[in-house]
């Protein structure tokens, strides 16, 4: 398991923002660490039953397609999403049909294309997506903040369903010379 390293305390900006996304993403598979198929599907919330570790991890990976390739860049949606006009809005975390390891995968592959994707981009550019054309449009610098706080928020999630589901919190996997 990788863990990346905070971004150094006096650096710019943008290796702040960045950094402090990759480290919040870098968690996402930590929480998932010798996690089981039964366990990574298991529904504990009644009132919420597509929270499951695996239905976060899908979540997490399409909220990274959305705000990169959609918003920002402006990709049209091709069909390559799960969502429709009249489904359900949480659809994207119905994925009980789809082992853990592969939502891992298309997590990370999906963070290094975001990446890949602002690599030249200014923290002032702008939404070129829907958003854009309604007026909203947001910056980078918008994106970068809310992905941290979206990412961090159901990073807590995880932590809370991990140990319902077997007592084990993510901090008991760390090193000591990884970052709490």
């Amino acid at each position: 398991m990788t863990v990346v390293k905070r971004p150094p305390l006096t650096s710019d900006e943008r290796t702040q923002l960045t950094g402090w996304l990759d480290l919040q993403r870098s968690f996402v598979r930590m929480k998932c660490e010798d996690l089981n198929e039964t366990d990574a599907h298991r529904s504990l919330l009644p009132t919420s039953p597509l929270m499951t570790m695996a239905g976060l991890v899908a979540h997490l990976r399409w909220n990274e397609y959305s705000w990169f390739q959609l918003n920002l860049l402006g990709v049209p949606d091709t069909g390559q999403t799960p969502w429709t006009e009249d489904g359900h809005p949480d659809v994207e975390m119905a994925v009980d049909d789809v082992p853990i390891a592969q939502l891992l995968d298309e997590y990370d592959a999906e963070c290094a294309r975001s990446n890949a994707a602002i690599a030249d981009l200014s923290l002032d550019a702008v939404e070129q997506g829907l958003y854009a054309v309604k007026g909203e449009a947001a910056s980078l610098r918008y994106i970068l903040c809310h992905m941290i706080e979206e990412t961090a928020r159901h990073l807590g999630h995880l932590d809370i369903i991990r140990e319902l589901l077997d007592g084990s919190t993510s901090y008991d996997r760390l090193s000591p010379e990884q970052p709490a």
